[in-house]
């Protein structure tokens, strides 16, 4: 694919969407997470054109939204026709993505998620001299976890260059 170099000036998110096997399951998970109702709980779509503006012959779906502080909306798609595959997004593979979520207080955040029994992908990790640039951003701490689909999330305690 070539694309110009025309900026398109695309500077703010509206949503990310998140395909999930359960609805219901995903909602659960998301309400836990961020301490939020879905301001959209359980509605659908199904349209054959709308499902080919996705490159799909058909859409037929159950959606909700759950919208964050900053007016980023997390939207749960369970695709019914045609149902996906999971996609295992492991971190290193091209087209795999990760929604971060900034706390405060990592070390509280990170403590009260494992002993309500989030499982980690590995230990809460803080940046050191030599590891990231520029030195602003040292001391970020950060830990990764998934969704019940395998969807790869963040917590992040960012300093200096990754506070933007």
């Amino acid at each position: 694919m070539t694309v110009s170099s025309t900026p398109m000036n695309l500077t703010r998110a509206a949503h990310v969407g998140i395909s999930v096997s359960n609805l219901d399951a995903s909602i659960a998970f998301y309400q836990a997470l961020t301490g939020r109702e879905p301001v959209v709980a359980d509605e659908t779509m199904h349209s054959v054109p709308f499902g080919m503006s996705q490159g799909l012959p058909t859409a037929k779906l159950r959606y909700a939204t759950i919208n964050l502080d900053n007016s980023l909306g997390i939207d749960l798609i369970e695709f019914q026709e045609p149902v996906g595959e999971r996609t295992n997004g492991v971190a290193n593979r091209p087209g795999s993505m990760h929604l971060c979520f900034r706390v405060d207080d990592f070390d509280a955040v990170y403590q009260r998620m494992k002993q309500v029994g989030y499982d980690f992908l590995g230990e809460g990790y803080t940046f050191l001299a030599g590891e990231v640039t520029p030195d602003a951003a040292l001391g970020t701490k950060v830990a990764y976890f998934n969704d019940p689909d395998g969807t790869n999330l963040e917590i992040i305690q960012p300093k200096g260059g990754f506070a933007g």
